[in-house]
């Protein structure tokens, strides 16, 4: 299967930062270096970025894009009328993908079995490297003044230090 991501959100005062790595990996052996698991929807209003097999990351990511623009850019809603669907198709059900959205309120985690998770913290990351990336951006977060989109830069860095799967070519959006 292929695999091999980081995803990285970080909110901070009324900005938020969603990066990714670009590393693809299949079993043991990159595919691609520079890969774009991130990308702004609805008008730039909206952030996502998808960790997981790349095939059902891409179908999840594409069925969540048409949720916010029926809903008009509503990111809650947007996200438990795709995770209802989710729960309910025989073939979504077995998609191993995971998002990270957002939008200048709220940032949320639709996870690969439907739900959809808010988290209680102002940092949260998916995939090979997340606990690494997340536990830097935790650290900056609260003991430096930089703003998201440097948390967001240095902890993934951070995370493609040390994870195999996660690479430096990073793509960072932010609102």
């Amino acid at each position: 299967m292929f695999k091999g991501t980081t995803i990285l959100a970080v909110r901070k005062g009324n900005k938020v930062a969603l990066g990714g790595d670009g590393q693809i990996t299949f079993e043991n052996m990159i595919m691609k270096q520079r890969a774009n698991k991130v990308r702004k929807l609805y008008r730039g209003k909206v952030l996502a970025g998808f960790a997981g097999a790349v095939a059902d990351a891409l179908t999840l990511f594409e069925k969540f894009e048409k949720k916010i623009e029926q809903y008009q850019g509503n990111l809650q809603r947007g996200a438990l009328e795709l995770a209802k669907e989710w729960r309910q198709d025989k073939v979504l059900r077995r998609l191993e993908a995971l998002m990270i959205v957002a939008d200048k309120e709220k940032t949320l985690l639709i996870s690969g079995s439907g739900d959809v998770i808010e988290p209680d913290e102002d940092v949260i990351a998916i995939g090979s490297g997340a606990g690494y990336a997340q536990a830097a951006a935790k650290a900056l977060r609260e003991n430096t003044d930089y703003e998201p989109r440097k948390i967001v830069e240095i902890s993934i860095n951070i995370a493609a230090s040390i994870c195999v799967y996660t690479n430096n070519n990073i793509i960072v959006e932010e609102l």
